[in-house]
């Protein structure tokens, strides 16, 4: 399904460890809008592919599981997370998992897996009215037509240490230098794709979150937002 013409929608892009996911869970909560997260989406499919025992270089066998999953996102509240439901199950704490972490650059790079998921996330904001949706290649590829448009990155370092901070308080053990690791080769595998990379949509406004705090972020992108 294309979105044609601009639609009432707030794109957030960025590498992971930005902030963009808590970024946009409160955003769409001051807003009243609903919260999107197109990173879960890939995770869950992942997380199938790896329950599935699909080999990750089998690209045929996990483009057709794409194309038959049943993703559900339930709407936050109040800033909270998202929960996730897979094939009816509820997978909100598992796809955080390391192990699925490591896994989805596999699977989040094939084109076929990308060109179902998008039509997927484009069926969901065209449903659900008011949408932040956050990912890679949201103002890019998903909602070109999004009312307003932003693009979080902060310092390598920052991130490392946001994204250790994250997996330690969930008790998955874990040293900074693999989370360092993981990231380097997670910007590189997004940023180097065919499909969707990761990047800067040209009407989208950058913000350094490096030296900022929550806070100030989405107050910074809610007065922009209502400013338009």
């Amino acid at each position: 399904m294309a979105l044609l013409g601009q639609i009432d929608a707030v794109a957030i892009d960025g590498p992971a460890g930005s902030g963009k996911s808590t970024v946009s869970r409160l955003v769409a909560d001051k807003l009243g809008y609903v919260y999107i997260d197109t990173g879960a989406m890939y995770r869950a499919l992942t997380l199938k592919v790896m329950r599935k025992n699909i080999c990750l270089g089998d690209e045929a066998a996990i483009v057709d599981l794409s194309g038959n999953v049943d993703i559900q996102l339930i709407p936050a509240r109040s800033g909270g997370p998202i929960r996730v439901i897979l094939d009816g199950e509820d997978v909100t704490e598992e796809i955080r998992a390391m192990g699925v972490t490591v896994n989805i650059k596999h699977v989040c790079k094939l084109a076929g897996v990308r060109e179902n998921m998008v039509r997927m996330q484009r069926e969901m904001a065209s449903r659900m009215g008011g949408t932040v949706m956050e990912g890679r290649d949201v103002g890019t590829v998903v909602l070109k037509g999004a009312r307003s448009k932003f693009y979080l990155d902060a310092s390598f370092d920052e991130r490392v240490e946001r994204r250790l901070a994250e997996l330690r308080a969930k008790g998955q053990p874990i040293t900074r230098a693999e989370v360092a690791d993981d990231l380097k080769q997670r910007d590189h595998t997004d940023k180097t794709r065919e499909v969707g990379p990761l990047k800067k949509a040209d009407d989208a406004e950058l913000l350094d979150t490096t030296d900022l705090t929550i806070d100030q972020v989405v107050d910074m992108i809610v007065l922009k937002v209502k400013g338009k």
